[in-house]
Protein backbone atom coordinates (compact mmCIF):
# COMPACT_ATOMS: atom_id res chain seq x y z
CA UNK A 1 0.00 0.00 0.00
CA UNK A 2 1.21 3.25 -1.42
CA UNK A 3 1.62 6.02 1.65
CA UNK A 4 -1.24 8.22 -0.35
CA UNK A 5 -3.87 5.00 -0.07
CA UNK A 6 -3.33 4.66 3.47
CA UNK A 7 -6.47 5.38 5.80
CA UNK A 8 -6.72 8.06 7.50
CA UNK A 9 -6.53 8.20 11.36
CA UNK A 10 -9.43 6.83 12.89
CA UNK A 11 -11.99 8.34 15.01
CA UNK A 12 -10.88 6.16 18.11
CA UNK A 13 -6.95 7.47 17.24
CA UNK A 14 -8.16 10.82 17.36
CA UNK A 15 -10.18 10.74 20.58
CA UNK A 16 -7.17 9.18 22.30
CA UNK A 17 -5.02 11.98 21.40
CA UNK A 18 -7.04 14.40 22.63
CA UNK A 19 -7.31 12.38 26.02
CA UNK A 20 -3.64 12.17 26.47
CA UNK A 21 -3.21 16.28 25.31
CA UNK A 22 -5.99 17.01 28.31
CA UNK A 23 -3.76 14.81 31.03
CA UNK A 24 -0.89 16.20 30.74
CA UNK A 25 -2.41 19.48 30.39
CA UNK A 26 -4.60 18.75 33.75
CA UNK A 27 -0.76 18.53 35.47
CA UNK A 28 0.72 21.88 33.95
CA UNK A 29 -0.85 24.66 36.42
CA UNK A 30 -0.09 22.41 39.60
CA UNK A 31 3.43 21.49 38.48
CA UNK A 32 3.93 25.35 37.72
CA UNK A 33 2.50 26.10 41.17
CA UNK A 34 4.83 23.88 42.86
CA UNK A 35 7.49 25.33 40.75
CA UNK A 36 6.58 28.76 42.49
CA UNK A 37 6.90 27.68 46.08
CA UNK A 38 11.02 27.01 45.22
CA UNK A 39 11.93 29.80 48.42
CA UNK A 40 9.80 27.73 50.41
CA UNK A 41 11.56 24.18 48.86
CA UNK A 42 15.06 26.02 49.39
CA UNK A 43 14.55 26.78 53.48
CA UNK A 44 13.27 23.49 54.30
CA UNK A 45 16.51 22.15 52.84
CA UNK A 46 18.34 24.58 53.87
CA UNK A 47 16.96 23.65 57.07
CA UNK A 48 17.51 19.59 57.01
CA UNK A 49 20.80 20.44 55.76
CA UNK A 50 21.75 22.09 59.04
CA UNK A 51 20.01 19.40 61.36
CA UNK A 52 21.72 16.17 59.48
CA UNK A 53 24.77 18.15 60.11
CA UNK A 54 24.54 18.56 63.92
CA UNK A 55 23.36 14.79 63.88
CA UNK A 56 19.82 14.67 63.34
CA UNK A 57 18.11 12.18 61.75
CA UNK A 58 14.84 12.16 58.96
CA UNK A 59 11.40 10.07 59.94
CA UNK A 60 9.15 10.18 57.43
CA UNK A 61 5.73 9.25 58.13
CA UNK A 62 2.13 8.70 56.38
CA UNK A 63 -0.96 6.40 55.97
CA UNK A 64 -2.09 4.35 52.93
CA UNK A 65 -0.31 5.34 49.65
CA UNK A 66 2.02 8.12 51.32
CA UNK A 67 3.34 5.28 53.80
CA UNK A 68 4.76 3.98 51.18
CA UNK A 69 6.52 7.50 50.39
CA UNK A 70 7.67 7.25 54.02
CA UNK A 71 9.62 4.43 53.04
CA UNK A 72 10.57 5.49 49.66
CA UNK A 73 12.07 8.65 50.82
CA UNK A 74 13.99 6.95 53.73
CA UNK A 75 15.94 5.03 51.39
CA UNK A 76 16.34 7.98 49.05
CA UNK A 77 18.43 9.30 52.16
CA UNK A 78 20.17 5.84 53.52
CA UNK A 79 20.94 4.42 50.06
CA UNK A 80 21.23 7.20 47.40
CA UNK A 81 20.87 6.06 44.23
CA UNK A 82 23.61 8.33 42.36
CA UNK A 83 27.01 7.34 43.04
CA UNK A 84 29.59 9.50 45.42
CA UNK A 85 26.05 11.04 47.50
CA UNK A 86 26.43 11.06 50.62
CA UNK A 87 24.25 8.76 53.09
CA UNK A 88 22.25 10.46 55.28
CA UNK A 89 20.17 8.84 58.36
CA UNK A 90 16.87 8.08 57.68
CA UNK A 91 13.90 6.24 59.07
CA UNK A 92 10.45 5.60 57.95
CA UNK A 93 7.53 4.73 61.05
CA UNK A 94 5.87 3.01 58.08
CA UNK A 95 7.98 0.17 57.85
CA UNK A 96 7.39 -1.40 61.74
CA UNK A 97 4.50 -3.25 60.88
CA UNK A 98 4.64 -4.94 64.16
CA UNK A 99 4.48 -1.18 66.10
CA UNK A 100 2.14 0.10 64.10
CA UNK A 101 -0.27 -2.59 64.10
CA UNK A 102 0.17 -3.34 68.05
CA UNK A 103 -0.44 0.32 68.95
CA UNK A 104 -3.10 0.83 66.66
CA UNK A 105 -4.82 -1.96 68.15
CA UNK A 106 -4.30 -1.02 71.86
CA UNK A 107 -4.84 2.67 71.37
CA UNK A 108 -6.53 3.78 67.49
CA UNK A 109 -4.60 4.81 64.05
CA UNK A 110 -4.91 8.19 64.81
CA UNK A 111 -1.80 7.85 67.75
CA UNK A 112 0.83 5.58 66.01
CA UNK A 113 3.16 8.25 65.05
CA UNK A 114 3.02 9.97 67.96
CA UNK A 115 4.03 7.12 70.00
CA UNK A 116 7.02 6.03 67.87
CA UNK A 117 8.50 9.33 67.70
CA UNK A 118 8.25 9.67 71.45
CA UNK A 119 10.32 6.93 71.40
CA UNK A 120 12.35 6.78 68.34
CA UNK A 121 13.01 10.52 67.72
CA UNK A 122 14.95 13.41 69.42
CA UNK A 123 15.14 16.95 69.36
CA UNK A 124 17.67 17.44 66.85
CA UNK A 125 15.56 15.43 63.96
CA UNK A 126 13.57 16.02 61.36
CA UNK A 127 10.02 14.78 61.02
CA UNK A 128 8.53 14.94 57.70
CA UNK A 129 4.75 14.30 57.49
CA UNK A 130 3.00 13.25 54.39
CA UNK A 131 -0.52 13.68 53.34
CA UNK A 132 -2.81 13.88 49.99
CA UNK A 133 -4.66 16.11 51.02
CA UNK A 134 -3.79 17.71 54.85
CA UNK A 135 -5.93 16.01 57.34
CA UNK A 136 -5.05 12.36 57.52
CA UNK A 137 -5.36 12.99 61.50
CA UNK A 138 -2.25 10.69 62.17
CA UNK A 139 -0.04 12.58 60.34
CA UNK A 140 -1.33 15.31 61.62
CA UNK A 141 -0.96 14.40 65.61
CA UNK A 142 2.43 13.05 64.54
CA UNK A 143 3.60 16.32 63.46
CA UNK A 144 1.98 18.17 66.47
CA UNK A 145 3.85 15.31 68.63
CA UNK A 146 7.22 16.17 66.34
CA UNK A 147 7.01 19.83 67.13
CA UNK A 148 6.41 19.68 70.99
CA UNK A 149 9.62 17.51 70.87
CA UNK A 150 11.51 20.17 69.35
CA UNK A 151 11.84 18.82 65.71
CA UNK A 152 12.14 20.04 62.69
CA UNK A 153 8.76 20.02 61.03
CA UNK A 154 7.86 19.78 57.36
CA UNK A 155 4.22 18.73 56.14
CA UNK A 156 4.58 17.52 51.88
CA UNK A 157 0.34 17.83 51.54
CA UNK A 158 -1.92 18.29 48.60
CA UNK A 159 -4.83 19.64 47.72
CA UNK A 160 -5.61 23.07 50.11
CA UNK A 161 -3.27 21.43 52.15
CA UNK A 162 -6.12 20.93 54.55
CA UNK A 163 -5.99 20.70 58.43
CA UNK A 164 -1.76 20.58 58.58
CA UNK A 165 -2.19 24.27 56.76
CA UNK A 166 -5.30 25.66 58.33
CA UNK A 167 -3.50 24.83 61.84
CA UNK A 168 -0.47 26.44 61.05
CA UNK A 169 1.07 23.07 62.62
CA UNK A 170 4.38 22.94 60.67
CA UNK A 171 8.10 25.22 60.34
CA UNK A 172 7.84 24.45 56.60
CA UNK A 173 4.69 23.61 54.58
CA UNK A 174 4.93 22.38 50.78
CA UNK A 175 1.34 22.10 48.93
CA UNK A 176 1.16 19.97 45.82
CA UNK A 177 -2.25 21.69 45.09
CA UNK A 178 -4.23 19.74 42.84
CA UNK A 179 -7.65 18.40 43.46
CA UNK A 180 -6.71 14.93 41.49
CA UNK A 181 -4.79 12.84 43.77
CA UNK A 182 -3.04 11.31 40.87
CA UNK A 183 -1.37 14.43 40.18
CA UNK A 184 -0.88 15.46 44.29
CA UNK A 185 1.14 11.99 44.16
CA UNK A 186 3.05 12.18 41.12
CA UNK A 187 3.93 16.02 42.53
CA UNK A 188 5.32 14.65 45.77
CA UNK A 189 7.42 12.13 44.36
CA UNK A 190 9.09 14.67 42.65
CA UNK A 191 9.17 17.29 46.05
CA UNK A 192 11.21 14.87 48.14
CA UNK A 193 13.26 14.03 44.76
CA UNK A 194 13.92 17.70 45.14
CA UNK A 195 14.77 18.08 49.26
CA UNK A 196 17.08 14.98 48.79
CA UNK A 197 18.87 16.96 46.09
CA UNK A 198 19.22 20.19 47.45
CA UNK A 199 19.91 18.62 51.04
CA UNK A 200 22.81 17.24 48.89
CA UNK A 201 23.70 20.94 47.50
CA UNK A 202 23.82 22.63 50.94
CA UNK A 203 26.35 19.86 52.02
CA UNK A 204 28.62 20.29 48.87
CA UNK A 205 28.83 24.73 49.21
CA UNK A 206 31.50 25.57 51.73
CA UNK A 207 30.60 27.65 54.74
CA UNK A 208 27.10 27.36 54.39
CA UNK A 209 26.32 24.75 56.96
CA UNK A 210 29.14 26.09 59.36
CA UNK A 211 32.84 26.93 57.81
CA UNK A 212 34.84 23.86 56.08
CA UNK A 213 31.64 21.80 55.61
CA UNK A 214 31.84 20.10 52.41
CA UNK A 215 30.75 16.03 51.65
Amino acid sequence: MTPAARPSASPVAGLADAYARELFGRREDPVRDFAGQAAAVAAACHDMAIRFHRGGKLVAFGTGSASTDAQHVAVEFVHPVIVGKRALPAISLTSDIATVTGVAAHSGLTGVFCHQLRYLAAPADIALGISADGNCAAVLAGLLTARELGMLTIGLVGGDGGAVASGHVVDHLLVARSRDPRVVKELQVTAYHVLWELVHVFFEQPGVLSPGVVA
